[in-house]
């Protein structure tokens, strides 16, 4: 795990759930808000782009729209905010 994936998993874990469901975007404007609004990390869109798809093939993100790639926090994202999975156990579960 990166500095760049906890941020994309705790911006996305903060904009909460409106309606009941999680908050979907497309990589640009998480980009945006993270290195332009926010001030976090100086990354490129690509660099945000390439780390969105590593952490949807973990299982801390979900693709809602593959022909827009939008992109929500998962179960197991939250979980892995939450403490309850390390970045360790989710390594081993790839192996």
């Amino acid at each position: 795990m990166s500095e760049v994936d906890d941020a994309i998993l705790e911006f996305l874990h903060a904009l909460g759930r409106p309606g009941g469901a999680q908050v979907a975007l497309p990589p640009r404007p998480i980009w945006y808000h993270l290195v332009n609004e926010l001030e976090t990390l100086d990354k490129s869109p690509a660099t945000f782009s390439r780390r969105l798809k590593q952490l949807t093939e973990r299982g801390l993100l979900e693709m809602r729209d593959e022909n827009a790639a939008y992109y929500r926090i998962s179960e197991t994202g939250l979980a892995y905010l939450d403490g309850e999975i390390t970045a360790e156990q989710l390594l081993l579960s790839e192996e």
